[in-house]
């Protein structure tokens, strides 16, 4: 019994671009399951700011920690119910693709989540365990995608949408671990494919432009959307309650986003501000629905006289674009976003940098090669 561990601490260790990285230490150590050697050490892949300034960054940080103390409960709970034998041995032989589709008709299946599912349940031929998962074989599911086992009308699956299909078996995935049906964090070792071609579309400053839009609602929410990055189901969500006054004297919004349920403080600016209107109870921006996108929004971008087909999600890219083009750190453009991982909002700074590669090429002096010179 001189092996039984009986502290699990969080612990902190400082890293670069002044983040700190949250690590549980177990004392005495304990076995890794896969490679047979005593850790003390597992590392969550959460990080904190290590000088935290704003108040959005000291409430990020609380919220960090309070996630590191729940794994940390988790962690001692398993390995109390293992000394001690309470494990289900026959946990992890449970079907995984049941799961699956249990959870997926119980939040309400649409045909992008049935066609995933189905997707998903050929790759496994009808057969997946948990204990089956592996990341691995989940990440060859992506190259089953692409292969020609999913050709349509001949022509094999666009990178877009298997990245699609591969984000639902990602959410279950998390939610599987969550549940603690999983050992591993699968989801977050994916890797996406790269979607060459599918550019994400964005305005430019002078874009932006004072058009009129037949509804009113529209042009402001989605102008404050270019402002603040908010997605439009925030925006429908967003409610007055939620607009306060920060320790810094600005304002800020204090919400908790409806796609990821991420709890985030984050600071508007005074033009934002007044695109709200005037304060006041309940929805922010009344009336504002996606009939109402669906309704105005083509057309208002058509009366601007802009060919680019723009959704109101590219709204939130130009606010991640033009962040990044006026000189903001990428790291802050992605808490701005409240996005988990640095690489999904790296993909608005590929954008900066070609961006950066026109203009330079916009230039020429027409300077004669020496060859050139030598022939006049």
């Amino acid at each position: 019994m001189t092996n039984i561990c009986t502290k699990v601490t969080v612990r902190k260790r400082p890293i670069k671009n002044g983040q700190t990285s949250l690590y549980l230490d177990f004392y005495p150590p304990i076995r890794n399951p896969k490679t047979g050697k005593l850790s003390r050490r597992e590392y969550l892949g959460l990080y904190i700011y290590t000088n935290p300034v704003e108040r959005f960054q000291q409430e990020y940080n609380k919220s960090m920690i309070q996630k590191a103390e729940i794994i940390k409960c988790r962690r001692t709970e398993s390995i109390i119910n293992e000394e001690y034998g309470f494990l289900d041995r026959n946990k992890g032989k449970e079907s995984f693709l049941e799961y699956f589709k249990n959870l997926m008709i119980e939040r309400g299946s649409s045909q992008n989540w049935a066609t995933a599912y189905m997707h998903f349940h050929n790759y496994t031929h009808g057969e997946c365990r948990f204990c089956d998962l592996t990341v691995p074989y989940c990440q060859g599911f992506l190259d089953y995608l692409l292969s020609d086992a999913c050709m349509h009308n001949g022509k094999r699956m666009m990178g877009t949408t298997a990245n699609n299909n591969l984000t639902k078996l990602k959410c279950i995935l998390a939610i599987a671990y969550e549940d603690g049906l999983l050992k591993e964090n699968i989801a977050k070792k994916l890797v996406r494919a790269k979607a060459h071609g599918n550019k994400r579309q964005f305005l430019t400053k002078e874009e932006l432009s004072q058009t009129p839009c037949k509804s009113d609602v529209l042009r402001r929410a989605g102008l404050f959307s270019c402002l603040t990055g908010l997605r439009l189901s925030d925006c429908i969500r967003l409610q007055w309650e939620n607009i306060v006054k920060l320790a810094d004297g600005g304002w800020g919004m204090d919400i908790i986003t409806k796609k990821t349920s991420t709890a985030a403080i984050l600071p508007i600016s005074e033009e934002a501000l007044q695109l709200c209107g005037e304060r006041s109870t309940g929805q922010v921006f009344k009336n504002l629905t996606n009939s109402t996108v669906a309704l105005y929004l083509k057309p208002w971008i058509k009366a601007s006289g802009i060919e680019k087909h723009i959704t109101f999600h590219c709204f939130r890219h130009t606010f991640a674009t033009l962040q990044l083009a006026e000189g903001t750190d990428i790291y802050t453009v992605s808490k701005l976003l409240t996005h988990s991982n640095l690489a999904t909002t790296q993909v608005y700074a590929d954008v900066v940098d070609e961006l950066k590669r026109d203009a330079a090429e916009r230039i020429s002096l027409k300077i004669p090669t020496k060859e050139e010179s030598d022939q006049t």
